[in-house]
């Protein structure tokens, strides 16, 4: 795997645009990330043409990804030691006819989605790998294992994550009311939970996880890499 990661590494270098440089190929590349700017206006913001903006974000995203994959946290690192509050988000992408399951029925547009996890202080802890937007929340957690290390103190989550040891909202029961302690409970936690919706914002402030990636789906996972670790570079 570390070899084929070399050898994509090499191609992606010998694809920079020659009139550009590896430093102009770079800050195309942050500003299509950062704002998911459509390569003709990065075309006509640097002076070059469509298809050398093309291969400059081809060429270094990958790049990123690898560069930046050591700062990005695993599963594993997770501390038992801590509480966390978990939630899913979907990163919008385009339909493609060729690419099923990414349909959300709870967002109503096609995408993928990751696990997010932060502190109750509010930091950004851990974002899992990205699953297509048909899965439910609670498979995407199961898949990433992450639960596996966090026994001591159960993560925070909303009512789409109970059944697994979490602690989760109460749902209403049928034919009857919350008792009085459970919404106050509810309330309590919610407001604790506004805090991992102010993390995913921050993330999401990479407005290619926010808006439609139009990108061939194949790079999507790869972009999606080298924004994260973008993310917890600047955490660092």
């Amino acid at each position: 795997m570390y070899e084929q990661d070399q050898r994509d590494a090499t191609e992606a270098c010998l694809s920079w645009p020659p009139v550009l440089g590896l430093f102009w190929s770079v800050v195309i590349t942050l500003a299509y990330l950062r704002g998911n700017r459509v390569q003709w206006e990065l075309a006509e913001t640097y002076g070059v043409s469509q298809s050398t903006v093309s291969r400059a974000i081809t060429g270094v995203t990958p790049l990123l990804a690898q560069a930046l994959r050591s700062v990005v946290p695993t599963a594993e690192e997770l501390r038992a030691d801590r509480q966390y509050i978990i939630d899913g988000t979907l990163l919008p992408c385009w339909s493609w006819a060729a690419v099923p399951g990414l349909w959300s029925g709870k967002h109503r547009t096609t995408g993928v989605v990751v696990q997010v996890a932060a502190t109750l202080e509010g930091q950004l802890s851990w974002i899992s790998d990205p699953t297509p937007g048909s899965r439910h929340d609670l498979y995407c957690l199961d898949q990433s294992g992450a639960l596996d290390h966090l026994a001591t103190y159960p993560p925070i989550g909303d009512k789409g994550y109970i059944g697994r040891g979490m602690l989760t909202p109460f749902k209403k029961p049928p034919g009857r009311e919350l008792l009085d302690w459970q919404k106050t409970f509810n309330k309590s936690l919610n407001h604790t939970r506004a805090t991992i919706e102010r993390v995913i914002a921050h993330i999401k402030t990479w407005k290619v996880l926010h808006t439609d990636y139009r990108r061939p789906y194949a790079t999507f996972k790869t972009t999606i890499s080298a924004v994260i670790g973008l993310i917890f570079y600047t955490l660092t």
